[in-house]
């Protein structure tokens, strides 16, 4: 099993950290082989910010393949600039807070995850990430829940009044992810 995913989004909105917690989850907790591959923009505020996690049982031998299995969208220009490289019959997990437009593909499964929306009402946007990275593992299911959130833990031991807060952002987009497993 291969999986690859492309996570992007504005600086700032976490999309390093998600990835990073993926790939080290898999890695650490999972025992498989796993290639991050971080993307930032010239742009300094604001700009863009993408990364390629491919998880396998097997070696991974390059880092970024010309179509994905997945694609997170945490905005607009994310989706319009990586849309194309989603292959057939794979899933975009886009954060419809801030991305409100139809998508006109057919082949692709689409998860809706108002995780801005989500995260404000959490009470810090600082999570939205969390949020989606929950969706992902709760609808992909490339790898379980508990092994993600040890890892999130792990990270945050540092921090343990983040807790708290993290752990009821997990669960919410594990919920909505399981919601829309196919």
């Amino acid at each position: 099993m291969e999986t690859n995913l492309l996570a992007a989004g504005f600086g700032g909105q976490g999309v390093m950290t998600l990835g990073k917690f993926l790939a080290s989850a898999a890695c650490d907790a999972a025992e498989k082989h796993v290639t991050f591959f971080p993307s930032y923009g010239a742009e300094q505020r604001g700009g863009t910010a993408n990364c390629y996690v491919v998880i396998s049982d097997k070696e991974v031998g390059a880092p970024i393949g010309d179509e994905m299995d997945d694609l997170i969208a945490m905005n607009q220009p994310s989706l319009d600039r990586f849309l194309d490289r989603l292959k057939p019959g794979g899933t975009l997990y886009l954060n419809s807070s801030i991305v409100g437009e139809d998508i006109a593909r057919k082949d692709i499964q689409i998860v809706k995850a108002p995780v801005t929306d989500l995260a404000l009402k959490l009470g810090s946007a600082k999570v939205l990430n969390i949020i989606m990275l929950g969706v992902y593992i709760g609808c992909s299911g490339v790898l379980d829940p508990q092994v993600v959130w040890s890892t999130i833990e792990h990270k945050f031991a540092s921090k343990p009044k983040l807790l708290p807060l993290n752990r009821k952002a997990f669960e919410e987009g594990l919920e909505i992810g399981r919601k829309n497993r196919t």
